[in-house]
């Protein structure tokens, strides 16, 4: 910028000290000298003069790296070269270091596996439905099938089953650390509960609400030990089934059978004081009993006419006092005496005296008590009939919503260790410590830059 000026007033010196003072150029004439003194400049120089700026105006344009004082390039090295250090290690410590430990575990430490699995489903016999072996594996469950389904797949994850499944198998043996597989061993000496948590691990139930299919995975160190492990969980669900279905039909017949006991216990009361009245009686119907009265009544009336007309004649022809007549008199009032007695068994006279409580009832006495009796008993026959049948009912009811588990996989035996994972789970453990640590350094950026 100097020399450039240089060059410009160079000329102008030049020219002003030929001129004399006296003579003093025209505007025309400066102004000429100026534009030639400008033009040799920039022959000179070969390049376009710049104008300065006016002082005090501020410098817009930002300063170069080699324009700073040395002592501040430093720092900032030394602040860039920290900050990307820390990261570094951070990298190592929170993502590398921890993924090449899992990815070593999983190569070299982590135990076999092998798993063992069975399907089966709960059912219930229904005339309505399929009758075909696929139908009744693919036809949508019930609501009452599904309920099941759902309590049997709490009970499989119950410490009801865990505990069984410790009395028989002992868990902790079974389950014990294989070499130095620490994370994958069960413990000893653990409670139901810490027990359950790795049953839970071990054991995995699926359900398919469409089909209504449940599927039993589990897994242990033996493939033995696993169809064993299995097969013991299909034996207790089909357990449980079964009781869900005998509590189920139970409680379906249990209504109807108190309502049969009872009916039996009316008919039994009907036909004891049915009979207790004929013993007292001594006589198998009232009605029947009636009849014969009747007819014996009719009979002796007939006589005592045929005996009143013989009277009569015997009277046209004989004395009062001839024997004759004398007995055809004593037969008449036998007869009306005979007749006296037979009405009042009929209820038309007065009870005889000193006769038994019951017998000497008169007939129609006799008869009302024989027909409530009898009305009791019949209605009570009817009530057990009706109930007999309802009963009948019911059962053909429950035996038709009656439930049972049907297997139609039995538990697998593996030939192959398909567990751990070992790669897919060294993957997902990189790749969640590498997303942890990465929201981590973008949390502490986004900070910084608001601080």
């Amino acid at each position: 910028m100097a020399a450039k000026d240089d060059a410009i007033a160079k000329p102008q010196l030049a020219l002003a000290a030929n001129q004399s003072p006296t003579s003093m150029p025209s505007p025309k004439t400066a102004e000429r000298s100026k534009g030639i003194a400008l033009l040799e400049g920039l022959l000179r120089e070969q390049s376009v003069p710049t104008t300065r700026l006016p002082e005090g105006r501020a410098r817009l344009l930002p300063l170069d790296e080699s324009e700073l004082p040395l002592e501040s390039n430093w720092a900032w090295f030394k602040k860039y070269q920290l900050r990307h250090t820390i990261l570094g290690i951070s990298f190592l410590l929170l993502v590398a270091l921890p993924s090449a430990m899992v990815s070593l575990y999983m190569a070299f430490f982590a135990a076999d596996q092998y798993h063992s699995s069975a399907s089966f489903s709960v059912r219930s016999i229904d005339a309505g439905g399929a009758t075909d072996i696929l139908g009744m594996f693919t036809q949508a469950s019930s609501g009452s099938t599904v309920s099941d389904s759902y309590i049997l797949m709490d009970y499989i994850m119950s410490e009801r089953v865990v505990a069984a499944a410790d009395q028989r198998f002992n868990l902790e043996k079974i389950y014990a650390t294989r070499g130095l597989d620490y994370f994958y061993g069960i413990g000893s000496n653990l409670a139901v509960e810490d027990k359950l948590e790795y049953w839970k691990d071990m054991v995995a139930v699926n359900f398919d609400h469409a089909s209504g299919i449940i599927q039993v995975t589990v897994k242990a160190f033996e493939p033995k030990q696993a169809q064993a492990i299995t097969q013991f969980i299909v034996e207790n669900s089909d357990n449980l089934v079964n009781g869900l279905s005998l509590a189920a039909r139970n409680d379906v017949l249990r209504a109807t059978q108190d309502e049969v006991l009872a009916s039996e216990a009316r008919l039994g009361r009907a036909r004891v004081a049915l009979r207790h009245y004929r013993d007292k009686s001594q006589e198998i119907s009232p009605e029947e009993e009636a009849k014969l009265a009747v007819q014996l009544i009719a009979s002796l009336e007939q006589q005592r006419t045929q005996l009143n007309a013989d009277l009569v004649t015997a009277r046209n022809q004989m004395d009062e006092s001839t024997p004759r007549i004398r007995l055809l008199k004593t037969r008449i009032g036998s007869i009306e005496q005979q007749l006296s007695i037979e009405r009042q068994r009929l209820g038309t006279g007065e009870r005889r005296a000193g006769a038994d409580a019951l017998s000497a009832h008169d007939v129609a006495g006799r008869i009302a008590e024989f027909e409530e009796l009898e009305t009791e008993r019949e209605f009570a026959e009817r009530a057990y009939t009706a109930s007999l049948a309802s009963l009948e009912k019911a059962r053909i009811e429950a035996n038709n919503r009656q439930r049972y588990l049907a297997v139609f996989i039995e538990p697998t035996l593996s030939e192959l260790a398909q567990y751990p994972t070992r790669f897919m789970s060294a993957l997902l453990v990189t790749l969640g410590l590498l997303f942890a640590w990465g929201i981590g350094v973008m949390s502490y950026y986004n900070i910084r830059d608001r601080a």
